[in-house]
Parts: structure tokens; sequence; C-alpha cells
């Protein structure tokens, strides 16, 4: 089978690919947001350049019956070919910190390695939330169809609460049912965290009985407050081709230069699903 990870050529023995692989991974988990409220479809193969999903009509109420008659069938609206980009960060190990672990017999530090992870789950992040335009994906802040919650001041206690509580309200009456997940910016978040009028407790864990899927936050949305998901694979998945790993790019005078790279994309089958707050102009 083709190595296209090149990893035989690297001057790097098991144990340390290993070690890379665990830290990559490890990196990643622990900063990925979109991952915790998308379920994820995959890994269908560093190969996969393309794929495929329905985005779905036919979302009329079930049908009570005694003699079974038809009913407006759950079909695809239109169907999407999608290519899944690569998402990736090159870095750098040089000889000599190799050639010195191995007399000393010290591990490698691999902070290079983190670092480029680190940036990977950032990006990803960014596409889930704010998607690319120039290359045409949506993401969940921003894709047609959505469910727009105009925002109040929450600077003001309990109006992020009052709004979370009107997103699942207007998802619920449009068919999209719990549980519901809320991510934010970290600036939304931080005002969360003060007592709610007198009931002693925080506003966040109020805002957390509502949303049962979670409360997240991402320094990804930027400028924008967040979102409300009903969350499943009904409604959205993450299709991932390669998952996060590293491959082995080759020497760059005596140096040696590697790849964290994974290829995936957001697959949002129903917009409606999704409730974004959105500021009015003022």
């Amino acid at each position: 089978m083709y190595d296209f990870l090149d990893r035989k050529s690297a001057p790097l023995r098991d144990e340390d690919w290993q070690q890379i692989d665990s830290l990559v991974v490890e990196v990643a988990r622990r900063q990925l947001v979109g991952r915790r409220v998308i379920p994820v479809f995959g890994p269908l193969g560093a190969g996969t350049q393309d794929v495929d999903y329905d985005v779905f009509t036919g979302t009329d109420a079930a049908v009570v019956s005694t003699l079974g008659e038809s009913t407006d069938p759950v079909r695809a609206k239109r169907r999407i070919h999608e290519h899944l980009p690569l998402i990736y960060k090159d870095l750098m190990l040089y000889w000599r910190d190799l050639e010195s672990n191995r007399m000393v017999g010290s591990p490698i530090d691999l902070g290079a390695a983190a670092a480029a992870a680190s940036f990977c789950a950032q990006k990803e992040d960014d596409v889930i939330f704010n998607g690319v335009s120039d290359l045409g994906y949506p993401g969940l802040t921003n894709v047609e169809g959505r469910q727009i919650i105009p925002a109040s001041d929450w600077g003001q206690a309990g109006m992020a609460f009052n709004d979370v509580v009107t997103a699942t309200r207007q998802l619920m009456n449009e068919g999209f049912y719990g549980p519901y997940a809320v991510v934010v910016n970290p600036h939304a978040y931080s005002r969360m965290q003060r007592v709610y009028a007198n009931s002693g407790v925080l506003e966040l864990n109020h805002v957390r009985e509502i949303a049962t899927g979670g409360v997240f936050q991402t320094p990804m949305l930027r400028d924008k407050l967040g979102v409300v998901l009903s969350m499943g694979i009904q409604n959205f998945d993450i299709a991932i081709g390669q998952d996060l790993i590293t491959a082995y790019l080759g020497p760059e005078r005596m140096n040696h230069l590697f790849r964290v790279f994974e290829s995936f994309v957001l697959r949002i089958k129903r917009p409606g699903a999704i409730a974004s707050f959105e500021r009015t102009a003022t």
C-alpha cells in the first residue's frame, strides 16, 4: 500500500511517531468545540475528496391513520456534492536537536507538533462556525435558512437567558427539538458568569438547564454572538476524510519538515435547526 505519510523516510522511531500521534489528538480534543456539538461522520479515508448529502424537505408532522394512507415523505429537496478541503500546518524539527536527543537518550521536544495541531484545530472550528466564503463553504452562523434571533444586550442581567429561551422556543415551534447546545464567543460567555436575579445561581447554570447539550465558548466566533443548535445527525454532521494526522514532507537544508493535516466538510442538512443570535443595527 502507498505510504502517503512517508513516515519511514523520517529520522524518527516508531515510539516517536506514537508520541506525535497521541499529542496531536490530545491537543485537538482539548481545543475543538464544533465536534462537541456536531456528530462526526467517518473517517472515510484519506483519499476521499468528495461527499454527497441531502438537504431535506417533507418535514411535516407524522400522520396518525388507521389505514396507512400515503404522506409527504422525508426526501431530498436538493442533493449537494461537496469537496472535502484540506486543513494543514507545517512544522520543522531540526537535525541537531534530533541528533542531540539520540546522543543523550532524551525525549524529543514536540512543542512544534503541538502548536501545529492547535492551529489546525482553530481553523477547523473557524470553518465550522464561519465557513469559507472564498471556497463557497457556509458555516453555522451564516448558512442560508438558519433562524435569526435578534440579540438583546447581554450586558444586562438575564438577557442572555431570555435570548436562549427565545431561541429554543422558536426552534421547537419549527419542529427542531432538543437536546439543544449553545455556543457563544468568550465575551458573551463571561457575561453569563453572574448571579441571576435573586436565585443565588449563576445565569450560566440557568442556561445549562435549557441547553442540556452543553454551553460552550469559542474565540472563532469573534464579533458574532453565538448560536443555539438542535443537535442530531438529521440536522448536520462533520464528514471527515482523514482525521488529524502527521506526515513527513522530507529534509530541507538538513532539517526535517512535517505536516499536521486533516480533511473534512460541514454538512448542514436542515439549516432551520440553527438559531443564530444577531445584533440589530442601531
